[in-house]
């Protein structure tokens, strides 16, 4: 309880200035330090988003950065998404070595892209009139691209926005604006998913239900680590996070990826 707690509490601390609740580090620590059965830790981890979202999207509603449609949007395409990648989860990939590929082949890319972005920035610019997003993706294209992350977040048990973050700043918008609605999506979604797996433990022998306690203890430890973060974004610099994010995420997918093919 006290390391799920501290687990929590640190890693919510580094990711939630950038809009990444931090599930996609926990998922590590619950296989290798908690020994958290397979598929277990993929519901685990969406209560963890459930229980430490609050934390830093009230700090950003406070804020005031918690404010137009973007959230909604990408809420509105991956809640879906999210349910289709929870059954695909439990009756597809019930296996520990495809896991461990699906989480390299998420992990490696995720990483790679934040190291990249922060070694050569984009260049912020306004979005035009009636233009939801800087670059040409339309609002429809968002949509379905939070969709399709959806999925993948329902599978791995980080609720999307994650995976979302990175690549809307990657088009151009500042992490400002994209990480309280990446952060809103993941709770959303985690809702969502956590409620899904809940309904789907009936329906499958594995150990498919969260594992409650250890859930909780991580998402009291991020609730307090997402305010604080979410707090210190002002005052952090953003190139520095997104280096360190980076290189945890291409570290663990690489550990992952070894594990598999061995």
């Amino acid at each position: 309880m006290w390391g799920g707690l501290a687990a929590g509490l640190v890693i919510a601390t580094v990711t939630a200035p950038v809009g990444v609740s931090g599930a996609v580090f926990l998922l590590p620590v619950q296989l290798s330090v908690f020994g958290v059965p397979n598929p277990a830790v993929t519901p685990t981890n969406l209560l963890y988003n459930v229980v430490a979202g609050p934390g830093a999207l009230w700090r950003y509603r406070h804020d005031g950065a918690l404010r137009g449609d973007l959230a909604r949007r990408l809420v509105l395409g991956t809640l879906p998404g999210v349910v289709l990648g929870a059954t695909v989860r439990v009756f597809a990939l019930p296996g520990p070595g495809v896991f461990r590929l699906l989480a390299a082949a998420l992990l490696l890319p995720l990483g790679l892209w934040l190291f990249l972005r922060a070694l050569a920035p984009a260049r912020h610019r306004p979005p035009p009139p009636g233009e939801l997003v800087p670059g040409g993706l339309a609002p429809r294209t968002l949509t379905g691209l939070a969709l399709a992350v959806g999925v993948v977040g329902g599978v791995y048990g980080i609720g999307g926005g994650s995976l979302l973050g990175p690549v809307l700043v990657g088009r151009g918008l500042p992490v400002a604006r994209v990480a309280p609605a990446a952060l809103a999506a993941t709770f959303a979604t985690s809702l969502v998913g956590a409620t899904a797996y809940a309904l789907l433990s009936f329906l499958s022998s594995g150990e498919v239900a969260p594992d409650w306690w250890l859930g909780l203890a991580c998402g009291t430890g991020g609730l307090m680590g997402g305010y604080l973060g979410a707090r210190l974004q002002p005052h952090l610099p953003d190139r520095a996070l997104r280096l360190l994010l980076g290189t945890l995420a291409t570290a663990v997918g690489a550990l992952y990826a070894a594990q598999a093919l061995n």
